[in-house]
């Protein structure tokens, strides 16, 4: 396999991965790959830029994700993102939402591939950083392999070199979004093949994986692993990514301390003017699977209390559910939703 720091990351998440979210992560494990929410061409050409692509420092590696189909447009949203410091490009290939396939982007662009091939030299072009693609396995009833393989081929000629697979097929129609992560069946051993008919291909699989066990087995036959919902409602499953996956020295932190680092991060947002509730909700599955963490949620998803933006004493009121002993090691996510 290809040494890549891409070994495992966090998902473009729209609603989810904002900043916010990826300070928490990046809190938790100083090497997990993290992605924006896909920003589209348009908002960025047109729109109010620093309000999509603002970040920290402290966040990085982060990948900007776009959605566009005209070469041009992602080469222009491209170079921005560049410009505003970002690690890579990805080109979403993979969203099978109405509104996304009104766009004629997303995952409708499978169907084209010398068009998304065109509009990875471009944007390949305009910048030095890496160029990559998040796409599916196929769309709506086509299951052959050689779909997804020629794709991939097609797109690797005009110098692609990094492939995020969701192991599953995109339903255009009929499947909302949600219904398209969870009905249409995982197939990973597509994305093996990926790997085993393009070795110098750099190929991250994606879909349904919950624990880094499976991380372990996924990278037994692909160079990368992206965990999806599971970091978002179970942020702690990072919590051994680096000594796991990175070699990284020194214990994981627990809980508290990403709690800690949590108060420390809300207390300046809320200094300059951010919303608590805004920050406090990509952290509501922290302590999922502990004794009391449902009071705990309770209180961090409280509207009244968050418009005080009081804190300190709204992470202690929290914190008084916890009657557990604060955890050191990795717990593994039961089949729970919080």
């Amino acid at each position: 396999m290809k040494a890549t720091p891409r070994r495992l990351s966090v998902a473009p998440m729209m609603d989810w991965t904002d900043r916010h979210c990826r300070s928490l992560h990046r809190s938790i494990s100083r090497h997990t790959w993290l992605y924006t929410e896909m920003v589209t061409t348009g908002a960025l050409l047109h729109g109010d830029v620093a309000r999509h692509l603002a970040f920290t420092p402290e966040e990085a590696p982060v990948a900007l994700q776009l959605g566009g189909s005209e070469p041009e447009d992602l080469a222009k949203s491209a170079r921005l993102g560049e410009n505003w410091g970002y690690d890579e490009i990805n080109l979403n290939c993979g969203c099978p939402s109405e509104r996304v396939q009104r766009g004629a982007f997303g995952a409708c662009l499978m169907n084209e591939p010398a068009l998304v091939a065109d509009c990875v030299k471009a944007m390949r072009d305009a910048v030095s950083i890496p160029v990559t693609v998040k796409h599916r396995i196929g769309v709506d009833a086509v299951e052959d392999y050689a779909f997804v393989r020629d794709f991939v081929g097609t797109v690797a000629e005009a110098g692609c070199e990094v492939f995020i697979v969701h192991a599953r097929n995109a339903i255009l129609k009929g499947l909302s979004p949600k219904e398209n992560r969870e009905i249409p069946p995982l197939k990973y051993d597509y994305a093996y093949r990926l790997k085993q008919d393009f070795p110098d291909l750099e190929i991250l699989i994606n879909g349904g994986i919950t624990t880094l066990d499976e991380v372990e087995t996924h990278l037994q036959h692909v160079d990368g692993v992206m965990l999806g919902r599971e970091a978002y409602h179970n942020p702690f499953v990072l919590a051994e990514v680096d000594a796991r996956f990175y070699g990284a020295a020194g214990p994981a932190p627990t809980r508290e301390e990403i709690e800690d680092r949590l108060i420390a991060y809300c207390i300046d947002e809320v200094a300059r003017g951010n919303y608590l509730g805004a920050i406090v909700r990509h952290a509501l599955g922290l302590y999922r699977g502990v004794h009391g963490a449902r009071g705990w949620r309770r209180v961090l998803s409280d509207s009244k209390r968050l418009a005080r933006g009081d804190v300190a004493a709204i992470f202690a009121e929290a914190r008084a559910h916890l009657s557990a002993p604060f955890e050191t090691r990795f717990e593994p996510a039961s089949a729970e939703n919080f």
